[in-house]
């Protein structure tokens, strides 16, 4: 909310997280980190917010019915410096909404480009919104030079976790690994002075690789 003040404008924001909210995150989360390298971070401030003090206290309790899974927490800020010099100490990460819309945009970058990563906003049962994590880039509608990858990846995932179809995830995935290890490269990930594709040809690529 914006108001004005004899001394000038203010502003005020209000975050609000509940009980029920935090935890069906979390064990979304603790799930997702079963079924790849049983690990979890949690990522909050809880050094200085209420709501990640209650958020740091539902995602351990959630974290006892989970004994396989090896769950810690870290501060936003030393996270967000760790995951640079380290990035392979991590694999689930589990945060709120403003945290991770600014981690992620931060972590996009160790895979060289937005155009690279996908996303699922996940809803109860098999409910699911798919997308690259990138916005429209309305700067190069049209042109056909936009990386394609993170949309592709974005239907492996809808495969995954919607359909059940983890072998058609899988070999979208495995397709896109196979053309990238082939050296094409669209203009936001090719090294400087090295050819690049187009949309079209990658998406192309990927779907020869595939089949």
């Amino acid at each position: 909310r914006r108001y004005s003040t004899p001394r000038g404008d203010a502003a005020v924001d209000t975050m609000r997280y509940s009980t029920p909210e935090i935890e069906r995150v979390a064990v979304r989360a603790f799930e997702l980190a079963r079924l790849r390298r049983h690990r979890l971070c949690s990522v909050d401030k809880a050094n200085m917010l209420e709501t990640s003090r209650l958020w740091r206290t539902v995602v351990t309790r959630v974290a006892e019915r989970y004994p396989d899974v090896a769950c810690s927490h870290m501060l936003v800020d030393a996270f967000a410096m760790d995951l640079l010099r380290r990035p392979q100490t991590y694999d689930v990460v589990v945060t709120e909404n403003l945290f991770g819309d600014i981690v992620t945009d931060e972590a996009s970058m160790l895979a060289g480009s937005l155009g690279m990563l996908p996303s699922a906003s996940l809803g109860g049962g098999t409910l699911g919104l798919y997308e690259p994590i990138h916005g429209s880039a309305p700067d190069i509608a049209g042109k056909g030079i936009a990386n394609p990858i993170g949309a592709i990846l974005s239907a492996a995932l809808l495969l995954r976790w919607s359909l059940n179809r983890e072998d058609a995830a899988q070999a979208i995935e495995q397709a896109v690994s196979r053309v990238l290890a082939g050296g094409l490269r669209t203009a936001d990930i090719a090294p400087d002075g090295q050819p690049a594709v187009g949309t079209t040809a990658m998406a192309d690529a990927v779907i020869a690789a595939l089949v």
